[in-house]
């Protein structure tokens, strides 16, 4: 039998495993619910932050956590992955009155849909594309990040050199982005924008990677670090130009190692196709991958 060749580079990751959660702060459990679990259809994780304090919503692999406090709006996009966008639209078309006087909205175009939650973050919605998104039935394949002009050939940089990410830079007629692979399918883009750069508050967004000590002696040689939370994770916020210093993007950086103990974690996703009223024995949970 003649040997079959592999590109085996198309199963790199780099030195970023997961894209493990995004964190953005609400004002109110009753409207996170009828947006993410009744609107999106994800799952509120019946195990871990079950209070009215904190609020873990569970999407294939990855996580929205959203503690209570003064809300806050990640200066970009989060992408999602869903199957059928039909029912998305019949689910998102319901909560418009228990949503009524809130940012929340959601359009729909040929890529995505469209929504944003009542906070005013945007989150857009895919169908399962396996040439886009690989096996992801449900999931989080990326945040795109809103960056100046002139900064992404730096930031892909930033992420190949300090991080050991791998990262490029992506260009068409009137798009510029790098873009940072942080899991198998699942990327950080940063997308060069004319708009006035928006305040960053308090969101993170949180990863899990392998080499975990070599990045953490390269953020401390440049002084990034901002917190040394545990034998398992750090934080940092700013990337920067590796020559001049200058701060070209803030985001709070949550990096974990692979023996933190919620790495790898299954997580419960449910069909939200299942009702009372056409109930199926054995179709109560959701894989978030194709066969």
């Amino acid at each position: 039998m003649a040997d079959k060749q592999f590109d085996r580079s198309t199963q790199d990751l780099g030195n970023i495993l997961n894209l493990g959660h995004v964190n953005v702060c609400i004002s109110d459990q009753r409207l996170a619910t009828c947006y993410y679990i009744t609107g999106l259809g994800l799952t509120r994780d019946p195990f871990l932050n079950t209070g009215a304090g904190n609020m873990w919503v569970n999407v294939g692999m990855s996580q929205f956590h959203l503690p209570s406090g003064q809300p806050d709006v990640l200066r970009g996009v989060t992408g999602l992955v869903v199957p059928d966008r039909a029912v998305l639209l019949e689910r998102l078309t319901q909560m418009r009155k228990p949503l009524e006087g809130t940012k929340f909205d959601f359009r729909e175009n040929n890529d995505c849909v469209e929504t944003v939650c009542p906070w005013g973050n945007r989150i857009n919605v895919h169908a399962p594309d396996e040439t886009r998104f690989g096996r992801i039935v449900l999931g989080m394949p990326y945040i795109e990040f809103d960056v100046r002009l002139g900064t992404a050939d730096r930031i892909a940089r930033f992420y190949r050199d300090v991080m050991g990410a791998l990262a490029t830079v992506m260009e068409s007629a009137d798009v510029r982005k790098a873009c940072v692979q942080v899991g198998e399918k699942q990327y950080w883009y940063f997308h060069e924008t004319d708009e006035p750069e928006k305040p960053y508050d308090r969101h993170h967004a949180q990863i899990y990677i392998a080499n975990f000590s070599g990045p953490y002696r390269r953020l401390k040689e440049l002084g990034l670090l901002t917190a040394e939370v545990n034998d398992h994770e750090y934080r940092f916020k700013d990337v920067v130009d590796l020559d001049t210093r200058e701060v070209l993007f803030t985001v709070e950086h949550e990096v974990r190692s692979q023996t933190h103990p919620l790495y790898g974690r299954p997580l419960v996703n449910r069909n939200p196709a299942q009702s009372n009223r056409n109930y199926k024995p054995g179709h109560d949970s959701m894989s978030w991958a194709m066969a």
